[in-house]
């Protein structure tokens, strides 16, 4: 049995939302961030030493944390060939690439915008805060351009079927969503709807979402 150590407004969604899809039991343990400073609670280091979420154990004594390993884990150990592409396929070279793309570039640039907008709330418009504010948005533009090319013609990222590693760049997805106009990246946009279509992105919702 894999126990999902859960933290509320978190990237853990996906975690869930991948069990989800390969209709594994699981159980998952509540953790609420802290209301003042919106930080984990320290309960999680007792768990994983870095006392961020996720992580996921096992009955056999495995923790895995960081959300691609913990993808590849489930996907590797629990999936039975499902959610990805065959190893010996060409196409599991780009599915490894997205899983490790997802947070290793693609997320740097959308939490850099949101720390650039909260120095920017406290220093003020001012030139200091300019380049660095110039520099997140070309990356960004760069980045989800990149995703943009790359999804243009095509259900999902390796094709018609929706794989463990859209899951993860999902994230990445959404977040673009909140800050920047999706109608310049239809074929993003179009994929999000999609994905957020899924009865188990759903019901992964359902379940986070339930009180500790």
């Amino acid at each position: 049995m894999l126990t999902v150590h859960h933290l509320n407004q978190s990237r853990s969604h996906r975690i869930l939302w991948l069990l989800e899809e390969l209709q594994l039991p699981y159980a998952v343990k509540y953790y609420q961030r802290d209301p003042h400073t919106q930080l984990a609670p320290p309960e999680l280091r007792s768990v994983h030493p870095l006392g961020k979420s996720p992580v996921v154990t096992d009955t056999e004594g495995a923790v895995v944390a960081e959300s691609g390993a913990i993808i590849d884990f489930i996907v590797r150990r629990h999936g039975g060939g499902r959610m990805q592409p065959p190893p010996s396929s060409p196409l599991y070279d780009q599915y490894v690439h997205w899983l490790h793309y997802a947070e290793g570039s693609a997320a740097l640039p959308l939490i850099m915008k949101g720390t650039v907008r909260r120095l920017d709330s406290v220093l003020g418009r001012g030139r200091s805060i300019a380049p660095l504010a110039r520099h997140v948005e070309e990356e960004l533009a760069n980045h989800l351009g990149y995703i943009e090319a790359s999804l243009h013609g095509k259900t999902h990222l390796l094709g018609d079927q929706c794989s463990a590693a859209d899951i993860q760049l999902s994230f990445v997805g959404e977040q673009a969503a909140k800050v920047v106009e999706m109608d310049k990246y239809p074929s993003l946009a179009g994929w999000l709807r999609r994905l957020q279509s899924r009865q188990a992105y759903r019901a992964a919702l359902q379940r986070g979402d339930a009180p500790v």
